[in-house]
């Protein structure tokens, strides 16, 4: 009876992990989008409704995405989306560069690193490229995302992949994008290329380098397009 009592229990608590999961991955993904915008407030009630979920699992969610610096929590107030100011910005970046460096040098240093280079991130590049034909930042920024995660993934740091995905989905749901800024996509994908090729070669150092000067002038036009909206 003891046995069967503890299975029931240990269901019970996968089971609400898992909810709890699902609520945060959704409501993250509304913070990232902007469905939840820059200073609202973010309540329980509609979120339930909205995902079909207990308040149990929004509540734990909420807290952990408050954890992630995805949301501010304000004493006999609530939960609401933090604006995103340029000192953040620079911690985020910093970190980044840090953190795509170690992933660059660790995929270029694959057994199969050209391989990776030509399956994975090639058709990932020319995705890239439509989306700046169409003049689309929206859909350029989803497919830069892409390219980079396949990159962090690749570093076999799991880790590092997710630590870096949160700080990627704090800027997004910032008041800027770096691909807004006038000629900032064609300059990307330069970046992209040259990261692309010290993989493909091989060269850890080279490619460590590449990525980290790329990291370097995204924040650069980042902040740039954050302040220009501000004026």
């Amino acid at each position: 009876m003891l046995l069967n009592d503890e299975v029931a229990g240990a269901r019970v608590t996968i089971e609400r992990r898992t909810l709890m999961q699902q609520a945060y991955a959704a409501i993250r993904q509304m913070i990232i989008t902007g469905e939840l915008s820059v200073g609202s407030k973010v309540v329980v009630r509609p979120l339930s409704e909205r995902l079909n979920l207990s308040p149990t699992p929004i509540k734990a969610a909420l807290a952990g995405l408050e954890r992630e610096g995805f949301l501010t929590a304000i004493p006999h107030r609530g939960y609401y989306v933090p604006e995103v100011n340029v000192q953040d910005m620079h911690e985020i970046y910093e970190l980044r560069e840090v953190l795509d460096g170690i992933a660059a040098r660790n995929a270029a240093a694959l057994p199969g690193a050209a391989e990776f280079v030509r399956d994975i991130l090639t058709p990932l590049y020319v995705k890239q490229e439509g989306t700046q034909l169409h003049q689309d930042t929206v859909a350029y920024s989803d497919a830069d995302l892409e390219f980079h995660r396949a990159i962090w993934h690749a570093s076999g740091n799991s880790r590092l992949a997710q630590v870096t995905d949160n700080l990627v989905g704090q800027v997004r749901f910032g008041s800027g994008s770096s691909s807004r800024l006038p000629g900032r996509i064609a300059a990307a994908l330069r970046e992209h290329a040259s990261i692309m090729a010290a993989i493909a070669l091989g060269d850890s150092a080279r490619a460590e380098r590449e990525s980290r000067a790329h990291v370097r002038r995204s924040a650069g036009a980042f902040e740039k397009a954050v302040l220009a909206r501000q004026r």
